[in-house]
């Protein structure tokens, strides 16, 4: 008889993934919820987080208290941009939503492309006038 033992969600070790990945250190974290550094370093060596403090920095970390408490060792965090509006998550992934339209760059370069290439029209066509 094979068993298998429950993946479980470490809260602290989860609030540090995401903040390390946000790119915030600690006494930022710390001042936006409205506790000390040490506090925090104590939050992120908790196996479970209150749900009071998991509202805070989940708020803090513009994240859903879900990508801290559902989120087990291994997970990987896949980003993907579009130009979707809720905070989706898949089950075993954690999907940050980033407000990133690609389609906007893509227009951004074709619009400069083709400025380039109405300037070369444009120089070609004086030539061909001069040489007449």
């Amino acid at each position: 008889m094979e068993t298998t033992a429950a993946r479980r969600s470490n809260h602290g070790a989860n609030v540090k993934r995401w903040r390390e990945w946000r790119n915030i250190n600690q006494d930022v974290l710390a001042e936006k919820i409205g506790v000390s550094q040490a506090t925090l370093s104590g939050y992120e060596k908790r196996d479970k987080l209150e749900p009071e403090i998991l509202e805070k920095v989940a708020k803090a970390l513009d994240i859903p208290i879900e990508a801290i408490t559902e989120m087990n060792d291994g997970t990987s965090i896949n980003i993907f941009s579009g130009t979707w509006k809720d905070n989706a998550y898949a089950s075993g992934y954690i999907t940050y939503i980033a407000n990133i339209n690609p389609l906007e760059k893509v227009i951004e370069l074709y619009e400069r492309l083709l400025k380039s290439e109405q300037e070369k029209l444009a120089i070609l066509q004086e030539v061909i006038q001069d040489q007449k």
